[in-house]
């Protein structure tokens, strides 16, 4: 399953850094989004933000109809 992380970092002017992990569950996903942390990013994060990736081509829209 992807995971999407996204972290927030910064002192003064806050930032964001997102990117997309593959892993079997919620925890998985947490140690594989540490490996992929940039090492730059890493000493100043302050908040992390765990969800499951959407699919762009499954995701419906409002209006848009459901085949079923």
């Amino acid at each position: 399953m992807q995971y999407q992380i996204t972290v927030r970092y910064g002192q003064r002017h806050q930032r964001y850094h997102t990117f997309v992990v593959e892993a079997a569950d919620a925890a998985g996903a947490l140690r594989e989004a540490a490996d992929s942390l940039p090492s730059e990013v890493a000493p100043h994060v302050d908040l992390v933000e765990l969800r499951v990736a959407v699919d762009p081509d499954a995701r419906t829209y409002l209006g848009e109809e459901t085949e079923g």
